[in-house]
């Protein structure tokens, strides 16, 4: 399998475990983020870091890693067709 297929089929494979695990997190974070009672001064700053960082991950995750996966791949491939190995004979 081409290591484009492969990351594609992963992708499909793992989006709904992660997208379930942030949401679940990002809904506990909710009430942090809105609370008005008292305290909520202290606590509201602390919900906000936690959803963005949440938001910013997923997107991270989904979009960028199979991204610098193939990249990386790539580059592999440019380097080992650039540099062949040279076999040392004894």
């Amino acid at each position: 399998m081409a290591p484009r297929d492969a990351i594609f089929q992963a992708c499909l494979l793992r989006f709904r475990p992660i997208l379930m695990t942030t949401l679940a997190a990002l809904l506990g974070a909710l009430p942090l983020m809105l609370s008005t009672g008292t305290g909520a001064e202290l606590r509201r700053p602390l919900g906000i870091g936690m959803v963005g960082g949440l938001l910013v991950s997923q997107v991270l995750t989904l979009f960028t890693t199979p991204v610098i996966y193939l990249l990386f791949d790539r580059l592999s491939l440019y380097v080992k067709s650039r540099f062949p190995r040279q076999e040392e004979e004894a």
